[in-house]
């Protein structure tokens, strides 16, 4: 028996002229603010992605895992107007209760904050930092989106959860390698 089997070209040369595909088809400027969410989206995957490339605590490891398949399907539900026909898995209260679970979670085994903390730390922890800033640029694109588009409040509400989990979770990953975290302490004059 022989088995027929395609695959899939990497580049399509259909965003040649800066227009790309929304799922179910429409085709919108790359430009857009629904373009600008789910590409901000995608960054904030990759750098969990590279914060998950290193040692990190077992929890921590599984709770990545779990927020990066979250944020395909956050990619998805923005790349996906409400129209579409296409059918597809979209941010829920559920997954913002597993969010809101994790930090609560970590927070148990974290000292209480009393000051500012720099940015930082080991590697992983310094990367999820910078994951949570871009998070919050992902926030403010798909707030900006919904001003003028057809984006769900859970779509905003897993962002502005996911960056309060990413700052918990730097803490939490520089805490379980034993890193201490530095407080801002402006000088005063």
């Amino acid at each position: 028996m022989q088995y027929n089997i395609t695959t899939m070209k990497i580049y399509t040369k259909k965003g040649d002229s800066g227009n790309t595909s929304l799922f179910g088809g429409q085709r919108v400027s790359k430009s857009t603010e629904r373009i600008e969410a789910y590409g901000t989206v995608d960054e904030i995957n990759s750098h969990i992605g590279l914060a998950a490339s290193y040692d990190l605590s077992k929890k921590g490891t599984d709770w990545l895992r779990t927020v990066q398949e979250m944020l395909f399907t956050l990619g998805a539900d923005l790349a996906t107007p409400p129209s579409s026909k296409a059918r597809i898995d979209r941010i829920s209260e559920q997954d913002i209760t597993f969010l809101e679970d994790a930090i609560d979670e970590m927070e148990k085994n974290l000292d209480p904050l009393k000051n500012f903390i720099l940015p930082g730390g080991s590697q992983p922890g310094a990367i999820l930092h910078v994951a949570r800033t871009v998070c919050r640029r992902a926030e403010r694109a798909t707030v900006a989106c919904q001003e003028t588009d057809n984006i769900s409040d859970e779509c905003i509400k897993f962002l502005n959860r996911l960056s309060d989990f990413l700052f918990v979770i730097a803490r939490y990953e520089n805490k379980e390698a034993g890193v201490r975290e530095e407080t801002w302490k402006p000088e005063r004059s």
